[in-house]
């Protein structure tokens, strides 16, 4: 995989975090450089850690679906991107008014909830066979920029690019998919 399309990849990953970042911009009264460093931390650092865990997950298994394992890249990038733009385009609840993003269970479960994808794409990494420590630091280092800025967006700008974020990401996953795809057919 050319690193163009790791970079690539990584934008697509980290626009869930972004997303969410500028939300943590948005609900905290006051924003610090050290609210910033740590959300970006989080999020940076869960997106690091998960495509590990997914890429040596998928080491027990890839060479028995070496035949086919173009189509489950395609597969899993185009979900997570289909994922992603359904998730933007549907209604959004109000239960997020009120979260302590300050609050280290809620760092937590929110960093593990947007790296979800992160550990798919890992899998994916695996099945293609891409060295998996420049992919991880990359995906790391983008996430943890884009969370980083996210959060002074979010107080500044208010609502203004979480869904754009989020559908680019999902469109620019899917497109990744169909490379893959038609790089091996």
């Amino acid at each position: 995989m050319s690193l163009i399309t790791i970079f690539l990849t990584s934008f697509g990953l980290a626009m869930d975090a972004f997303a969410v970042s500028v939300g943590s911009g948005i609900s905290l009264k006051k924003v610090t450089l050290k609210d910033a460093i740590i959300i970006g931390t989080f999020f940076g650092g869960f997106q690091f850690f998960m495509p590990l865990v997914g890429w040596f997950a998928g080491l027990s298994f890839r060479e028995f679906i070496v035949s086919f394992d173009h189509w489950i890249a395609f597969g899993l990038l185009s979900i997570i991107g289909g994922k992603m733009l359904y998730e933007a385009w549907q209604e959004e609840d109000e239960e997020e008014v009120g979260t302590d993003f300050r609050n280290l269970y809620v760092l937590l479960t929110l960093a593990i909830a947007t790296s979800i994808d992160a550990l798919a794409i890992g899998l994916g990494f695996s099945v293609i066979k891409t060295p998996i420590i420049t992919a991880a630091v990359i995906i790391g280092i983008i996430t943890f920029l884009l969370s980083f800025s996210g959060v002074f967006l979010g107080s500044k700008f208010g609502h203004l690019f979480e869904k754009q974020a989020e559908i680019i990401g999902g469109f620019v996953l899917i497109g990744i998919g169909f490379k893959i795809l038609l790089e091996h057919l």
